[in-house]
């Protein structure tokens, strides 16, 4: 089955795009997405990913909340994806033990290649 992948984001297009590019890449498979934080949190114990990748702006339980709470409670690796690449934003989240940060594209139509080799290259490791 390859690298199990969690894809948790607010936005339903975005899990969907997100989903698709992962299914595209070797070794690669999605067993599970999550709209926000707590179902993320309650799906990890039943789909038992390898990887998490997580939203950073999500109502609710946001992207660094969710981190803090998925590595106080769990020993799984996590990418953050935001379309907010700020310096700060990313500093904190690598600092909460986030593995690594994946920006999403603006203009997917445009960017959606570049996007899928961030994918593999931060995923596939």
């Amino acid at each position: 089955m390859g690298i199990k992948v969690l894809v948790v984001d607010d936005s339903a297009f975005m899990r969907k795009i997100i989903t698709e590019m992962i299914s595209e890449v070797t070794g690669l498979t999605v067993v599970g997405t999550a709209r926000n934080g707590h179902d993320a949190l309650k799906s990890i114990p039943l789909l038992k990913p390898d990887i998490v990748t997580l939203d950073i702006e999500m109502p609710g339980l946001n992207g660094l909340e969710t981190l803090k709470r998925i590595k106080k409670e769990f020993d799984i690796p996590v990418v953050m994806m935001s379309s907010h690449s700020g310096e700060a934003i990313t500093i904190e989240a690598l600092e909460l033990g986030a593995m690594d940060f994946i920006e999403k594209p603006v203009d997917l139509k445009n960017q959606a290649a570049e996007f899928k080799k961030e994918i593999e290259k931060k995923l596939n490791h």
